[in-house]
């Protein structure tokens, strides 16, 4: 065997920003400081863009799940040693942020011919919404121009009896839509009105309500303050709107994720002022762009052509790349304990005054220390807030959920396929159109909120049994010829993939850590992760400042969207 090619070594060896994983908070933070005019070195372990946010073929994904699911072991050096007169060495591990990684191939010949004809999306499902927050910034800061999308076809409310009730997402939609009875089409039209004047009346006012109950001004209603402040799922049961309309508004419009009729296992009451918002977003998506069909869009190639898209914008600011370069440690000051660089595996030593470290790491006890301060920032450094656990599935199958249909998402609200589900599951089926896997066949992602990997396989198993069907895996290989011509309603698997992924949010210090991936379908929770590191790395600079005003921002120029 040939030996791997050496390290390059990395010139200059002083920057303004060190990024560590091309994670998509990473990939913003580093964008935005190249083009505020920082000087920016990028490095990832691994040989691929995007580190958590990836979009990786099979092998890839098996090996990143299972890698990631166990601690690194420390170098063999001592934690901490003084071979630099004035700095402390102080080792970088990773730590677990996967577990009970479980991968199932029902047909190992088929899939062994298209093991790398996928885009698996590590933290699917994900969706943006045509008037995203991140669709905004992409414009803003040119990211756009390095990534196209495509529409999603439909929305769907599943239920424990196998059916898919449609999500209405525009007035026509709401006329046309035969599983809704003409009262429910009044009552929701009636609603999304009330929601809409309210809008208009809150724009014009710069107000969000009023303490006297709804009132009229100029033709519109707002909803008052009181109104506002109730839980949002009371509110709409003042409206009289019925369990059906209420469910397809609460999970699959607003994308709640607890039982909102529970509150004692709902860990996110959701508010009447936050379930606005969520509806406005999803009617202000609906049109925006010609020839998307409805609220919901989704980047060609996969999820991982986000991160990419900010490297790409970052690359053309000066950034350098490095790819396949681990870094082993971090140059603290002996006497105040303070980040100063980071030693990369070649050895060579990089000094920056910012850090933004993947979310994976965390420091090595430091064995000795001439000084406290080393201890204080290792404490605080080597502690990530973890704010739960998602339990994320990826089936493969040759079928789509809907005959006349290829990308769709199916929300699953609270205890829609059994008494003990507290939290909706999400379901998106992306197809090679999209070029996430070869033509005729079916990528489904599945997520849920969850506290244990017991409870998170339940959830996911009790979806993917309502979907799909799996093969004996005894005789997959000799039915394998015949499973497409048959009259079976429900798609067969061939492949599947079930992992529970912890969540952490972004530490600020000097040096700082990149969120984990969230629970939500959409990334602008990251987003604001992101631009608040930013800000906090860099609190005088602007994100993305704009040098040349677009000649006409309302056409959205710059955001490809394929039909």
């Amino acid at each position: 065997m040939s030996e791997p090619p050496p390290y390059p070594q990395i010139e200059p060896t002083t920057f303004d920003l060190i990024a560590v994983g091309t994670g998509l908070a990473e990939c913003i933070v580093a964008a935005a400081a190249s083009a505020s005019g920082k000087t920016v070195l990028h490095l990832d372990t691994n040989p691929f863009y995007g580190s958590h946010y990836s979009s990786l073929s099979v092998p890839e994904l098996t090996s990143f799940l299972i890698s990631n699911s166990t601690a690194s072991s420390p170098p063999s050096s001592t934690s901490t040693t003084t071979d630099i007169p004035d700095y402390s060495i102080v080792n970088l591990i990773t730590q677990p942020v996967y577990s009970d990684v479980e991968i199932s191939c029902f047909y190992p010949e088929l899939m062994e011919e298209n093991l790398r004809k996928f885009n698996l999306d590590l933290c699917g499902p994900r969706v943006l919404f045509c008037a995203d927050k991140s669709i905004d910034l992409m414009l803003k800061s040119g990211a756009s121009n390095y990534v196209e999308f495509k529409s999603i076809d439909a929305s769907f409310v599943g239920d424990g009896n196998g059916k898919l009730w449609n999500v209405p997402d525009s007035r026509a939609a709401i006329f046309k839509d035969k599983s809704l009875t003409l009262m429910e089409k009044n009552q929701l039209m009636r609603f999304f009105k009330l929601v809409q004047g309210h809008l208009v009346a809150t724009v014009g006012s710069g107000t969000s309500g009023n303490g006297n109950g709804n009132d009229e001004e100029e033709g519109e209603t707002k909803i008052s303050d009181e109104d506002l402040q109730r839980p949002f799922v009371e509110y709409l049961s003042k409206m009289r709107l019925p369990p059906k309309i209420r469910l397809i508004i609460l999970y699959a419009i607003a994308m709640a994720d607890y039982d909102q009729d529970d509150m004692g296992v709902c860990q996110n009451l959701l508010k009447t002022k936050d379930g606005i918002d969520r509806l406005a977003l999803y009617q202000s998506s609906v049109g925006r762009f010609t020839n998307a069909s409805g609220a919901l869009i989704y980047p060609i190639y996969g999820q991982g052509e986000l991160p990419q898209a900010f490297s790409r914008r970052s690359a053309v600011k000066g950034c350098i790349y490095v790819l396949r370069m681990p870094v082993t440690a971090l140059l603290m000051e002996k006497d105040s304990g303070s980040y100063k660089g980071i030693r990369l595996a070649s050895g060579q030593d990089i000094f920056s005054q910012k850090l933004v470290l993947d979310p994976s790491f965390t420091l090595a006890s430091p064995s000795a220390s001439p000084s406290d301060l080393l201890h204080e920032s290792f404490n605080f450094l080597s502690t990530r807030d973890v704010k739960g656990k998602v339990a994320r599935g990826i089936c493969i199958t040759r079928n789509s959920l809907k005959p006349d249909m290829s990308n769709l998402l199916v929300v699953y609200p609270p205890r829609s396929l059994y008494p003990e589900q507290i939290t909706s599951i999400r379901a998106l089926q992306i197809s090679g159109n999209l070029a996430v896997c070869p033509l005729g066949m079916f990528v489904l992602y599945l997520s849920a909120l969850c506290d244990d990997a017991i409870q998170g396989k339940r959830l996911l198993n009790a979806a993917m049994n309502a979907l799909l069907t799996f093969p004996d895996p005894v005789n997959s290989e000799s039915s394998s010829t015949v499973q497409s011509e048959t009259t079976e309603e429900k798609p067969s698997v061939i492949w599947s993939g079930l992992y529970m992924q912890e969540m952490s949010t972004g530490q600020f210090d000097s040096i700082n850590f990149a969120p984990m991936p969230d629970e939500n379908l959409n990334y602008n929770d990251i987003l604001d992760a992101a631009l608040k590191l930013f800000q906090e790395m860099y609190p005088n600079e602007e994100n993305f400042p704009e040098t040349t005003p677009p000649e006409n921002s309302e056409d959205d120029i710059g955001l490809t969207l394929e039909t």
